[in-house]
């Protein structure tokens, strides 16, 4: 498909996919296509402007170039009312969720022992403290890509155990290696993702109290697990890394065992770990020591313990490739919404554009706005 200007509309672009979106509203008196301000709301986002004030006010300096390219009749734009009112009422959220599930499906790359990040965040431009705790997302993200391949919000009395399992049942777990804090440490999901083809790395702590002792046991040379007796030979294999920045000096020993499979009954379990965190602030010279127990379906065979410290250390690249980027560059968390659904919508959008700087290979999602703020038409490519 072609613009008057020349320029080619992918049909698999997200501009093409907006046209195919549900508009709530009644025909009389829709002055403006949501195509036409889902796509303005991008452009503007990308080029950094991020609340809706500021996003109506950077496409109408821009109204005539946007009524060119789009053939529009129409000179004026939405104002900051439509767009809120867009968000909080016009575009459904599962529908537009999905959207964002299979353009990522389309882009996402496969490989051997990906990992998915697993990991919820609220947005605390929703919290009301007489009446709500906050609009709480949990998505599923490709740290080596930047890209959330899944979201879903939790239900009034849901947690994110129980939305977990709902939430990776949209996602292909094949050769992918889940890996979630100690909450997600649970039987039924370690169960979900082996059968569907996938691995997990989990953290054990005090919400399960046997396999926490166990562990401790296990790795505890002081203790004897046997009355009266020695303890076996075991098969401990080792690494430490030591990494300096921010101030600190930290050194990681990431031990590993095998020889409990059959003594823990935990789904698909091929090894257990202890990770050893000793942190020295350079600054004050403080020191601090944690250690941290954990179990995977990774087989000794398939992973070293230096590929399970390396990922898991890359678990963590969903706070510094999702949440704070949302948080302090798209400033998601100072952009107030009275709607959930509004919020939800918003986030969707901020999930699609980072996928899309991610894509475009710039070093810092900063750089990539201040781009695409002095080149536009660079940003209406990505979504055409």
């Amino acid at each position: 498909m072609e613009c008057n200007t020349g320029k080619v509309i992918n049909l698999g672009s997200l501009y093409a996919r907006f046209q195919g979106l549900t508009d709530k509203r009644k025909a009389k008196g829709k002055r403006y296509a949501l195509e036409t301000v889902l796509l303005g709301m991008f452009l503007a986002k990308l080029c950094g402007e991020d609340k809706p004030s500021g996003i109506a006010e950077w496409v109408q300096l821009r109204r005539e170039w946007l009524a060119k390219i789009l053939e529009l009749n129409r000179k004026t734009m939405p104002s900051h009312h439509t767009y809120r009112r867009i968000l909080a009422d016009v575009v459904d959220v599962d529908e537009f969720e999905a959207l964002a599930r299979s353009h990522h499906r389309r882009h996402g790359k496969a490989g051997y022992q990906v990992v998915l990040s697993l990991d919820g965040k609220v947005i605390r431009g929703t919290i009301d403290l007489e009446a709500s705790d906050g609009l709480c997302l949990l998505a599923v993200f490709l740290p080596g890509e930047g890209i959330a391949l899944a979201q879903i919000a939790l239900e009034r009395q849901q947690n994110e155990i129980s939305a977990a399992p709902h939430l990776l049942e949209w996602v292909d777990l094949r050769n992918k290696v889940v890996i979630g804090d100690a909450i997600h440490t649970q039987r039924q999901i370690s169960i979900q993702i082996g059968k569907a083809g996938g691995n997990y790395i989990w953290t054990v702590k005090e919400n399960q109290p046997q396999l926490h002792r166990d562990l401790h046991d296990w790795f505890d040379t002081r203790v004897e697990l046997l009355p009266g007796m020695g303890c076996p030979p075991k098969d401990f294999r080792a690494v430490t890394k030591t990494t300096k920045g921010h101030g600190r000096i930290e050194t990681r020993t990431l031990t590993t065992s095998s020889q409990l499979n059959d003594f823990l009954d935990w789904p698909f379990l091929q090894q257990v770990f202890k990770l050893e965190r000793h942190t020295i602030v350079q600054k004050t010279g403080k020191a601090r020591h944690k250690i941290v127990y954990g179990v995977t379906s990774l087989s000794a065979e398939e992973a070293s313990p230096d590929q399970i410290l390396r990922m898991l250390r890359s678990y963590w690249g969903i706070e510094s490739g999702l949440h704070y980027p949302r948080d302090v560059t798209l400033h998601e968390d100072q952009t107030r919404f009275k709607k959930h659904s509004a919020a939800h919508v918003m986030a969707i959008i901020n999930n699609l554009v980072l996928g899309l700087i991610a894509r475009s290979e710039f070093p810092f999602v900063p750089a990539a706005r201040r781009y695409f703020a002095a080149r536009p038409d660079d940003a209406l490519e990505l979504l055409l």
